[in-house]
């Protein structure tokens, strides 16, 4: 079924260019700026089941993006000036903000040398527990466990189920039923619990993938000390925010700010929704995120920033540098509006 959608969401982009429609919907859908969202920016894997391919850019198509925002004359602006811009209503030139949420040290190998050639702010969002190298990634322990398995048994809604990981469409066909209920347990417990069982009964070290992959506070410090670094908060744990009470909610924006700010001190008024999508940020996170003193927060929510975006700064959408779509013909696509126009309904906000 994702890849069906993914087939649909490439062959949408590609009938954009083509046609030239892009060209017409700028105008009216570019808006004033965009914020992109990355995860991962790093060489391209070998290897035919990688389902985690959507987070993860090539410093090639990295440079790209930049290149073509250039050549466009859009101001690359950090998240403080995306914040002033809206809060003054300075919308005489069209903007980018580029966004990195987790914390992966391939943001700080491969993206900073390449926003140093275009001399590009951005901002990092940390989950705190993974700066701490205590977190779960579990979508990367996931991936790593169906990648070694031939076979997978679990027990969903009390109910054993057997899963066929033998060959790559097997194995993802796994990981998507997999990651779909992963994500949607009741509370981090319970899906912290099911990541290891699974990993231990794999021989998969999950501790371990979160110090091999997210920058520790010491790393982040000297990163925070870049000039065109800014970091931001991620959460503590990387949950759900909204399938969690309005305290621990608060208590995981609230904790992960002040941890951030104390290891690397520098103000972190910025937060990024883990998840960030409708069923993970709402209208009670955003008051949530307003309430705990952040001036800005985005979420998953794919759009472009328009005027209105002023009165909802803590639900501001994002445009995905998606990595299972790194052409470099959809870059007038993304930048005119035209792709989150068509997914949105041709609404220019969604923060309901």
């Amino acid at each position: 079924m994702k890849q069906l959608r993914n087939n649909v969401i490439r062959a949408g982009l590609g009938a954009l260019y083509f046609t030239g429609a892009h060209h017409l919907l700028r105008p009216i859908f570019a808006g004033v700026g965009t914020i992109f969202m990355l995860h991962n920016v790093r060489p391209s894997r070998e290897g035919e089941f990688q389902p985690n391919r959507h987070l993860e850019v090539a410093p090639e198509f990295l440079r790209a993006t930049l290149s073509h925002l250039r050549s466009l004359g859009i101001d690359i602006i950090a998240m403080d000036e995306v914040h002033r811009r809206l809060t003054e209503r300075n919308f005489s030139q069209r903007f980018a903000c580029f966004t990195f949420d987790d914390g992966y040290r391939d943001n700080r190998d491969f993206a900073l040398p390449v926003m140093r050639e275009f001399e590009a702010p951005f901002t990092v969002h940390v989950a705190s527990d993974f700066a701490q190298g205590v977190g779960h990634v579990w979508w990367i322990a996931l991936e790593m466990v169906i990648a070694r398995a031939s076979s997978i048994e679990v027990e969903i809604g009390g109910i054993a189920a057997r899963f066929d990981t033998s060959a790559p469409a097997a194995k993802q066909a796994a990981f998507d039923r997999l990651h779909d209920w992963l994500r949607g347990l009741p509370g981090g417990d319970d899906l912290r619990r099911e990541i290891n069982t699974l990993c231990m009964r794999h021989g998969v070290d999950e501790a371990a993938i979160c110090r091999e992959l997210c920058m520790s506070f010491d790393e982040l410090k000297s990163f925070a000390d870049d000039p065109l670094v800014s970091i931001g908060a991620h959460s503590v744990t990387h949950c759900n925010l909204a399938m969690q009470s309005p305290e621990v909610a608060s208590q995981e924006m609230a904790v992960s700010r002040e941890r951030i700010e104390n290891a690397v001190q520098h103000p972190v008024v910025h937060l990024a929704y883990p998840y960030g999508d409708k069923f993970a940020a709402g209208p009670r996170e955003f008051a949530l995120a307003k309430a705990a003193g952040f001036k800005t927060a985005v979420t998953t929510r794919p759009g472009m920033i328009f005027p209105e975006n002023a009165g909802y700064l803590t639900a501001l959408p994002r445009v995905s540098l998606n990595g299972n779509y790194q052409d470099e013909r959809i870059l007038p696509v993304l930048t005119s509006g035209a792709a989150t126009a068509m997914w949105n309904g041709f609404r220019r906000i969604d923060a309901a």
